[in-house]
């Protein structure tokens, strides 16, 4: 199953590359280029992953990440910056970031943390999945017993 990339970027030349680079690894890929149009996006479609800007038109990166974060907590999001400093870095951090891409982006590094974090993510799911399968068995054959002792109590 493809997974969906949401990259958010004012500049058409870094959105147009990060996409064209994802989307010729296979995935589906969306774009923004404001924190508004994101969070509309977002709220829309799900994503695994959105690459954020730090410097946005209408907000700051660290405000969309609070503002997504409250909407698609599943998500995956990594701050990409033309600007990095340590502050920017705790900051996103502290807000929900779950990486930091330094601008000029290496594309290999960027795929290879891409990669990374969807399959942490999948992972994650996936614990997530046998846990529910485990309550429900769990939940099951506790009913079967509790049914078969009222069965037993009745005769």
């Amino acid at each position: 199953m493809k997974k969906n990339i949401l990259v958010i970027d004012d500049d058409q030349v870094v959105l147009k590359t990060l996409a064209g680079t994802l989307k010729l690894e296979g995935y589906n890929v969306a774009t923004a280029q404001t924190g508004r149009e994101a969070i509309e996006k977002s709220n829309s479609q799900f994503f695994n992953l959105a690459l954020i800007d730090i410097r946005l038109p209408d907000m700051e990166g660290t405000e969309l990440l609070t503002a997504m974060k409250e909407t698609t907590p599943k998500m995956i999001k990594l701050i990409v910056t033309g600007y990095p400093a340590l502050a920017n870095a705790t900051e996103a951090i502290n807000k929900g970031a779950d990486g930091y891409i330094v601008k000029p982006v290496n594309m290999t590094t960027l795929l290879e943390t891409v990669k990374e974090h969807l399959k942490k993510q999948q992972e994650a799911m996936k614990y997530s999945e046998e846990k529910v399968k485990e309550f429900i068995e769990a939940r099951a054959e506790e009913y079967e017993s509790r049914a078969s002792a009222k069965g037993k109590q009745k005769k």
